[in-house]
């Protein structure tokens, strides 16, 4: 990792504990991003939390919180109680990798045709039209 930055995995269960310790005792107030990685051969899904803060001298460090899950069956808590600001980016790791945010009021489509039936685009296995 670079400097400045730091990775912290934990599990499903733990994950909504882990991002109230981190907003609320280590003062990280704000999601920059939430991403999705997609590790097939393991048949796991990962979510990513990029989190960062306004507190002097930490305006500069960003703390990644991830956790994993299967590929089968990908359910992981909804972090918007703890950061509203997860709202959007958690619709659209929904959308484009098919987690599915447990508690989280909105997973409509953003991105893609309400009718879409194909798998996540950006699933490793997922073929795109015309290749």
């Amino acid at each position: 990792m670079k400097e400045r930055r730091l990775k912290v995995t934990t599990t499903p269960l733990r994950i909504g504990e882990v991002g109230l310790f981190v907003r609320d005792t280590l003062g990280f107030d704000h999601i920059s991003t939430v991403s999705g990685v997609d590790w097939i051969a393991k048949n796991e899904l990962e979510v990513v939390y990029f989190i960062g803060s306004s507190k002097p001298g930490q305006q500069d460090f960003v703390l990644a919180v991830s956790e994993r899950v299967a590929r089968d069956n990908p359910v992981v808590p909804t972090l918007i109680a703890v950061w509203k600001g997860a709202d959007y980016m958690e619709r659209e790791t929904h959308e484009m990798f098919g987690i599915n945010f447990q508690g989280h009021p909105n997973q409509a489509h953003l991105y893609l045709p309400e009718d879409w039936n194909d798998l996540p685009p950006l699933r490793k296995d997922y073929v795109s039209p015309g290749r």
